[in-house]
């Protein structure tokens, strides 16, 4: 879970919902553990619920830029999912180009199925 991408309203969600129920999941969800076990052991305080009621709005508040450079370590949705297309892309270039190289027979049929599976088994 701490390495999965943290999702804004999600976060945003959880930390209002601290207001009326728990407080500190979201601290758990954004992989601060502490911090939420904090929140958890003073729920019998309002401070807790105040913050959570700060922190929600202060999580709408932000860009999803902001968000990711906080919350996942600068990773943007955006940016994860181009460079997914562009691998995927170049290895189909590249399998194209392995086949018409077994056409013009340049390559055995074995060594084409063998380079095919590394190529696939790379996405």
């Amino acid at each position: 879970m701490f390495n999965q991408r943290k999702n804004r309203s999600i976060a945003a969600i959880l930390a209002l919902s601290g207001t009326l129920t728990i407080s500190g999941l979201h601290k758990f969800y954004l992989g601060q553990p502490l911090w939420g076990l904090l929140y958890v052991l003073l729920s019998w305080t309002p401070i807790p619920k105040v913050a959570c009621a700060i922190e929600g709005v202060w999580y709408l508040a932000q860009d999803e830029e902001t968000f990711d450079r906080h919350f996942n370590m600068g990773k943007s949705a955006i940016k994860s999912s181009q460079y997914v297309s562009d691998r995927v892309s170049s290895i189909a270039e590249a399998l194209r180009e392995l086949e018409s190289l077994r056409q013009e027979g340049l390559v055995s049929e074995y060594e084409f199925e063998q380079k095919r599976r590394q190529l696939l088994d790379q996405m």
